[in-house]
């Protein structure tokens, strides 16, 4: 029998015919398309009310010939089917699976590459453009755009200096052991850079990771009233490394959702109305997986009911939705997920779908939703029924000016910055909580100071260097005591 999946109608994966069509040309779009895509099955002799119809069964192994025939005479490069026949409620059918390939692209020879490759979006195959033809090149070559030389771009030792000392920032966060500063080699290694005949050339990945070069290669954030797009409450545009952008995106949608605070031996845990994780672990994604052959953003909108992250490209590699939700991944930004992975901000383990399935159910939220429309995929983490709407006359947040000045009273001392007062708040409350507590770990601090994982540790570290506290065990059993009991 056949699965009885394949019965609930067509989709990305299945597509039916009553009959086999005269013109092979007619459904050979179909083959082509599930080559180029995640593969999928073509059931002749259902039609599209999903009544079986069946077909002759006394000709049932012609037919079968005559597919086979018509998909190694009309495609390119060569198409492999499975092809069998199903009893169905005593009747024929015949069902032809196809692969997703590992030569694309694939098109009709007829029309060749540009006018004949085919892919498949929602339950319809559909002529790919320039664009898309060009993704399925590389992947046909196991090549990433990320890893090619961005022509003319120059390579500067200020923006080598900054992305290593960033990069070994944020690998220290994660360990107590002394991470040394990445050197160019490494970055050469990692095919950050490239050498030729001893001149260092920028791969597409350097760019992305140092500037705001590509002017498509940003995240757009907007706060609307109501459950659709139509008034702006508050919007910005973020630009510059995408490790940078992810940070600034992070922080708009924190100031836009609801927070509450409660009070845990004497000390007061803010908490917010989506987990924060799952919040970052969407943003990176977008960031990761999106395709930058798409001159398009990545856009976050915040909603009454959900927020809503969107990024151009649909599923990498063939991948289906089914495959992503039970932890199957891979990766279309080689060198960004290899220095991601490297900045701790990813694991590359396929697991960060379960992690934010989970922690929307930890907050006893609706089940996050993951779709593909039309050339993006969007996830919406979906907000709690009884939160009070965002009023209308709610003014946006400006963003505070960065300046490396201290303010100065008159008699020339320097006072203490709204920066500083927030330091000095975030280390009273860790140090109260020791107290109460004897010891901290990353994952109770970051509950008192409602910050990124990321940033956590960078604070926790920071108090350590600065003698408020001290390590205690490695990685992930490591605590924090007072270095000077009191």
């Amino acid at each position: 029998m056949v699965d009885s999946k394949f019965f609930k109608g067509e989709s990305k994966t299945v597509e039916f015919k009553a009959k086999l069509p005269d013109k092979s040309e007619t459904y050979m779009k179909t083959i082509i398309a599930f080559a180029n895509t995640s593969g999928g099955k073509l059931i002749i002799g259902v039609d599209d009310n999903k009544s079986i119809i069946g077909i002759d069964k006394d000709n049932i192994f012609e037919i079968m010939d005559k597919v086979t025939n018509a998909i190694s005479d009309a495609c390119e490069p060569q198409i492999v089917p499975d092809i069998s026949f199903k009893t169905v409620e005593d009747k024929c059918i015949l069902v032809i699976e196809i692969y997703p390939g590992a030569n694309r692209p694939y098109y009709l020879k007829s029309k060749g590459k540009e006018r004949g490759t085919y892919i498949r979006s929602a339950a319809t195959s559909r002529l790919a453009d320039s664009d898309k033809i060009r993704e399925l090149e590389m992947e046909g070559k196991n090549i990433s755009w990320d890893e090619q030389i961005c022509m003319g771009y120059e390579v500067t030792r200020e923006a080598i200096d900054k992305l290593c000392s960033d990069i070994q920032k944020y690998m220290t966060l994660s360990t107590s052991e002394e991470i040394k500063i990445p050197t160019e080699k490494q970055l050469i290694n990692w095919k950050v850079l490239k050498k030729v005949n001893d001149k260092l050339l920028a791969t597409n990945a350097f760019v992305l990771l140092t500037s705001d070069f590509f002017q498509f290669a940003k995240i757009q954030c907007a706060l609307f009233k109501g459950i659709t797009r139509d008034v702006f409450i508050d919007k910005k545009e973020y630009t510059g490394s995408i490790y940078e952008q992810v940070e600034a995106a992070y922080q708009f949608v924190l100031r836009h959702i609801n927070r509450s605070s409660e009070i845990e031996s004497l000390i007061r845990i803010d908490k917010y109305e989506l987990p924060t994780s799952a919040i970052r672990e969407i943003i990176i994604n977008a960031q990761v997986h999106r395709n930058y052959m798409d001159n398009s953003c990545v856009q976050i909108a915040i909603y009454d009911d959900r927020l809503e992250v969107t990024s151009p490209g649909t599923l990498y590699g063939g991948l289906t939705l089914e495959e992503i939700l039970n932890g199957r991944s891979k990766i279309r930004n080689k060198v960004i997920a290899e220095i991601f992975n490297k900045m701790d901000l990813i694991e590359q383990w396929g697991t960060g779908i379960q992690r934010i399935i989970n922690r929307a159910k930890e907050y006893e939220l609706p089940k996050p939703e993951f779709r593909e429309i039309g050339n993006t995929f969007r996830v919406n983490l979906y907000r709690k029924a009884d939160k009070k709407p965002i009023k209308a006359d709610k003014k946006p947040i400006k963003e505070p000016i960065k300046t490396d000045k201290k303010p100065i009273k008159a008699d020339g001392k320097s006072i203490i910055t709204s920066k500083q007062r927030k330091k000095f708040d975030r280390e009273n409350l860790i140090i109260k909580y020791v107290k109460e507590y004897g010891s901290i770990s990353n994952k109770e601090a970051r509950k008192i100071l409602v910050l990124a994982e990321s940033t956590t540790k960078r604070f926790l570290k920071e108090m350590v260097k600065e003698g408020l506290l001290l390590e205690e065990g490695e990685r992930k059993n490591r605590r924090y005591i007072l270095a000077n009991e009191e």
